[in-house]
């Protein structure tokens, strides 16, 4: 007979896993993620890897697998959570054959590498959106954290909506097409759905008006400040996958534009899951 501590632990374990693997597929089958794994510059892979355990221990302070005001696990959650992402990853980039006995070791390193990312947020967030909360854990992942908390899970956001956005050709495509115009419209409407997404559309788990504030005190300090941490990672997320080498600062604005669309749908979002 299973003891409760051990099937908790099984029951954490599918549900990690199955977070990981509903965050990562769209990026597992996607032939440019595949390609980057080639061809991303190791410095940069590892920049990346090296910030991802440092994103997940502070996620884990809002919402790990665990109510606990232990760093250790915090720390435990995050190692937790790119373990099961890696496996998951390399089990199912193998099933695709597309890491095996004909790549090389640093090859399957940096697809897998690549995967991790999404995947292990995606192990994170699986308590919340899976799993059942006790009321003292949903009343702690529901209250507010302070305003640099705030913009930390803006840039979760950003960063796993852009993620599988910032390596494909069609940001730069897009990019190239847009007059001044359009790229002062595309921010207009990123900061629009920004704010609208958060205070005004009745979605789930809206986050409520700090008392006191003025609309226009809100717009400023969360949604155009907000607005700011999605431009940089943005701009960070290209930068990683070699979307910017060559270009010039006009050049450079004009992808961040793009790709800040879609990560300020992400950071908005975030706000309300998290």
């Amino acid at each position: 007979m299973m003891r409760a501590p051990e099937r908790a632990f099984l029951v954490g374990l599918g549900r990690a896993g199955g977070g990981a693997l509903l965050f990562a597929v769209p990026m597992l089958m996607t032939n440019e993620m595949w390609a980057l794994g080639f061809s991303i510059h190791p410095l940069r892979l590892a920049v990346l890897l090296v910030l991802t355990p440092v994103l997940l221990f502070a996620l884990a302070h809002y919402i790990g697998f665990r109510e606990s005001p232990r760093l250790v696990d915090h720390l435990a959650d995050a190692l937790v959570a790119i373990a099961v992402a890696a496996f998951g990853a390399a089990l199912f980039l193998f099933l695709f054959g597309l890491i095996g006995a004909g790549v090389a070791p640093g090859e399957a390193i940096g697809m897998v590498g690549l995967q991790v990312v999404p995947a292990s947020m995606g192990a994170m967030l699986s308590r919340s959106q899976f799993g059942q909360e006790s009321d003292r854990e949903k009343s702690r992942r529901l209250s507010r954290p302070h305003y640099l908390g705030e913009l930390f899970i803006m840039a979760v956001g950003a960063l796993f909506l852009s993620l599988g956005i910032a390596p494909t050709q069609e940001v730069m495509d897009i990019s190239r097409t847009m007059t001044a115009a359009h790229e002062l419209a595309l921010i207009a409407a990123s900061l629009l759905i920004m704010h609208a997404f958060v205070y005004f559309v009745e979605f789930r788990g809206r986050v409520p008006v700090v008392r006191g504030a003025s609309l226009r005190e809100l717009f400023a300090r969360f949604t155009v400040v907000g607005y700011a941490v999605v431009a940089m990672v943005s701009l960070f997320m290209l930068w990683t996958f070699g979307r910017l080498d060559g270009l010039g600062p006009g050049e450079i604005v004009n992808a961040v534009i793009v790709l800040s669309f879609p990560g300020a749908i992400g950071a908005a979002a975030a706000r309300l899951v998290l």
